[in-house]
């Protein structure tokens, strides 16, 4: 009888030892099968070119390089006339808030506006405040003219610059006027705001301005905040100014360059530091075009 439950109890550990046997590789073949069709999968999708494999490089930016990031975008979804350098911004002031964008425009966009403005320039206006009408003034002695919003594929663009800039829809914003200031002539300081409501009816208040150069200028020209809270002479071309432009805060005219500022803070009032003006030009010639942004769509 001893024997017999001795046998019996051999006979299970054995049967046991088989049953983990099969066990383990049963267990063995399909984690083996699933590796399989897991590296099947995954060389499908890279065939198909939905997933990718990271792939390093010594000339890759940091993840938190994202200026560099920025200046790529715009330089490859953007569709103007000729090529443009290195494109970045520059902030020039908080109060009033404005920015300066290098190489905004190339220089046959630059030519292309001057190119269309040239034969139909006339004296510089101003508006009155009362009438809403253009009137002569000492205070503007530029000349000028506008380009109808929309004209062309090439103001398209430009304009559509623009909206992606300042983040003004492209309806905002009045036609493009480019002028040409000779020397000796300026633009004394003032506001691209309106006090009055006969000016706000199309489109509201202005609320902010953009101001493209397309020329250099060889001496003078500056565009000056006078009443800018921020440190004149620390900007780093304070040498180069002109005695106007050490008057305020000033940005030198250089071809391809757009200035941004704002003539209302982000609380909707109206900004007074925005006052602005244009310095005589001294030598040479100033090319500009600017182009003013309101609250609501402006009727063209």
């Amino acid at each position: 009888m001893a024997r017999d439950w001795s046998s019996a109890t051999m006979a299970k550990a054995r049967y046991s030892r088989l049953q983990g046997k099969k066990w383990s590789s049963s267990t063995f073949t399909l984690v083996l099968s699933m590796l399989l069709m897991l590296s099947i999968v995954l060389l499908v999708l890279l065939a198909l070119g939905i997933f990718s494999l990271p792939v390093g490089s010594h000339d890759s930016q940091p993840p938190n390089d994202l200026a560099s990031f920025r200046r790529k975008i715009v330089v490859e979804i953007d569709d103007g006339l000729g090529e443009r350098g290195e494109q970045w911004t520059e902030v020039l002031s908080w109060e009033p808030r404005a920015f300066i964008y290098h190489n905004f425009l190339s220089k046959e966009e630059c030519e292309y506006l001057i190119s269309l403005a040239k034969p139909h320039m006339v004296k510089s206006t101003v508006v009155d405040s009362k009438t809403g009408q253009s009137t002569d003034s000492r205070v503007r002695t530029s000349s000028g003219m506008f380009l109808k919003r929309g004209r062309d594929k090439i103001i398209r663009d430009i304009e559509k610059r623009i909206a992606d800039f300042t983040f003004i829809p492209v309806e905002h914003g009045e036609g493009l006027q480019v002028l040409h200031y000779e020397v000796g002539q300026k633009y004394e300081p003032h506001y691209d705001y309106f006090l009055d409501e006969f000016n706000t009816k199309n489109g509201g208040q202005r609320i902010a301005t953009v101001l493209m150069y397309l020329s250099d200028v060889e001496e003078g020209g500056e565009t000056v905040f006078p009443t800018a809270q921020a440190n004149f002479s620390a900007v780093p071309w304070w040498n180069e100014l002109s005695d106007c432009g050490k008057g305020g805060l000033s940005v030198k005219p250089k071809m391809g360059d757009a200035l941004l500022f704002w003539s209302m803070r982000p609380d909707a009032t109206l900004d007074p530091s925005s006052l602005h003006g244009g310095c005589p030009v001294i030598r040479g010639n100033k090319w500009s075009s600017t182009k003013w942004m309101h609250v609501d769509e402006y009727k063209v």
